[in-house]
């Protein structure tokens, strides 16, 4: 069965986010896609909150949301208690973000990060396992 993932971005993410969109498919996930579906001026908000709810349910393994920064996705999600969204512009990040903090949306900056190093990211945020162990107990202090 194939992992099902959210994806969302506003205005600035769209021309990031299509092109992660069609990969994510071609590489054999079931994606849905909140929007935004342009490039017209949209407020990241209303899109990272529908991605958040439906990782936070359980709808959806994972989730991708991208904005020009990074920074305002990633504080709305985390607005959410059963979501940990990490910014990621590296590989190093992406692998990171799950082994230590089994990260569940991942947040791409796309104003500062190329289409291959985003896929590549997302390639390692959804293929890298958390590590538990000593982990476990720090991520279990987070919610509040």
């Amino acid at each position: 069965m194939a992992k099902k993932i959210a994806i969302g971005g506003d205005h600035a993410g769209f021309p990031l986010k299509q092109p992660l969109v069609d990969w994510l498919i071609q590489q054999g996930y079931e994606v849905k896609d909140f929007g935004t579906y342009s490039a017209d001026s949209a407020d990241y908000a209303d899109f990272a909150h529908p991605v958040a709810l439906a990782v936070e349910s359980g709808e959806f393994e994972a989730g991708v949301l991208v904005c020009g920064s990074g920074q305002g996705v990633a504080i709305t999600a985390n607005k959410h208690q059963g979501i940990r969204a990490a910014l990621v512009w590296d590989k190093p990040l992406a692998e990171l973000a799950r082994q230590h903090n089994d990260a569940n949306i991942i947040c791409l900056p796309a104003r500062f990060i190329s289409q291959e190093v985003a896929f590549e990211c997302v390639n390692l945020f959804l293929n890298t396992a958390f590590e538990g162990g000593r982990h476990a107990i720090r991520v279990g202090k987070i919610s509040c």
